[in-house]
């Protein structure tokens, strides 16, 4: 009788201790989710290399206390989940145009607009292309606008002396900002092209689109075009190149532009988010360099700065694309809601 009241309390000890370890294992797994904060970040693919890169280090310094994710549906479709106030930050590589302002507006979400590195929005062709190396505005014009459809199929029909070969077009989807700053500004309108190109947001699926097809052209940050430069060939505008010189000397026109962060009033008073913005703009120049675009002078990134202590809301723009803005420009203006 002893043996079995023993057993009977050793059993009884046991299933105590064990659904107190169970109890203590669910609350420390419970405290230990509670302790890791999420910064939510989404939009352009263009920006996407740097905000990763950023977040990585981040992250790094943070030893797992913080989460950052990084989502890339577009300028456009990262701007409607902002607005909506869905994500804290917003990847852009435009500024943020009129009918997104009115939406924040109606949502109560107001944004500070940070540029963070200058982009040679880049225009490339296939490395056994030996036929394109410069095109001129308006030959681009003639490859993208609406009235191409359908009609300019062939390079031969771009210049004279190009070959009889089929034109084959990859290119930003619509949500994506780079579709429409490369349309206002080769085509004169935003959001004006043909439709009848190889698109996606996603600028990993355009590089792969041209470096597999000889007779292919395609559009895209100057990071994408760097990282695969040897399966890709750049393409000289007007008979500039893409080149961290050519922006900063403003030559490489007019496709070379600012691309932005915006973070939204909802999230400005996170520690976590407050934090992530001062190391964003405190590593930017190096980090900006080592995905290949183009730093910001070093008064830029303190103006920034300062501007992002002191919440400014809105933007310089007015709800307009900016295109051939030089870097001087971009930081003497006066942002305005």
């Amino acid at each position: 009788m002893n043996k079995i009241n023993f057993k009977l309390n050793s059993l009884t000890i046991f299933s105590i201790i064990s659904l107190v370890a169970a109890t203590l294992g669910i609350s420390m797994s419970a405290v230990q989710s509670q302790s890791v904060s999420t910064i939510k970040i989404d939009g352009s693919s263009t920006v996407f290399p740097v905000t990763e890169a950023v977040a990585e280090e981040f992250q790094k310094a943070q030893k797992g206390r913080v989460r950052v994710t990084v989502g890339v549906s577009g300028t456009g479709g990262g701007f409607k989940k902002f607005c909506r106030g869905e994500t804290d930050i917003s990847n852009a590589s435009r500024p943020i145009l009129q009918k997104e302002i009115d939406q924040c507006k109606a949502a109560g979400v107001r944004y500070i607009e940070l540029p963070v590195a200058y982009d040679a929005l880049t225009v490339v062709v296939n490395p056994q292309n030996n036929w394109a190396k410069n095109l001129t505005v308006a030959e681009l014009k003639k490859i993208w606008e609406p009235t191409a459809q359908g009609k300019v199929n062939n390079w031969n029909q771009v210049r004279q002396g190009f070959p009889n070969a089929p034109l084959k077009l990859f290119g930003a989807g619509t949500n994506s900002g780079t579709f429409d700053y490369f349309t206002e500004a080769i085509v004169g309108k935003s959001k004006s092209s043909r439709g009848d190109y190889t698109a996606s947001e996603d600028d990993n699926v355009l590089v792969q689109g041209v470096s597999r097809d000889k007779n292919a052209l395609g559009y895209f940050g100057y990071a994408y075009y760097a990282e695969n430069n040897k399966k890709l060939k750049a393409v000289s505008v007007n008979g500039v190149a893409p080149s961290e010189a050519t922006v900063k000397n403003g030559t490489y026109n007019p496709l070379s532009r600012p691309i932005f962060i915006y973070v939204s009033s909802k999230a400005i008073d996170k520690p976590e988010v407050k934090q992530f913005v001062q190391f964003y703009l405190g590593n930017a120049a190096k980090l900006v360099k080592e995905v290949k675009y183009i730093p910001l002078p070093g008064t830029a990134y303190t103006t920034a700065q300062s501007h992002f202590n002191k919440k400014r809301y809105g933007s310089i723009f007015g709800g307009k694309e900016a295109i051939g803005l030089k870097i001087e420009e971009l930081i003497s203006r006066d942002a305005k809601e």
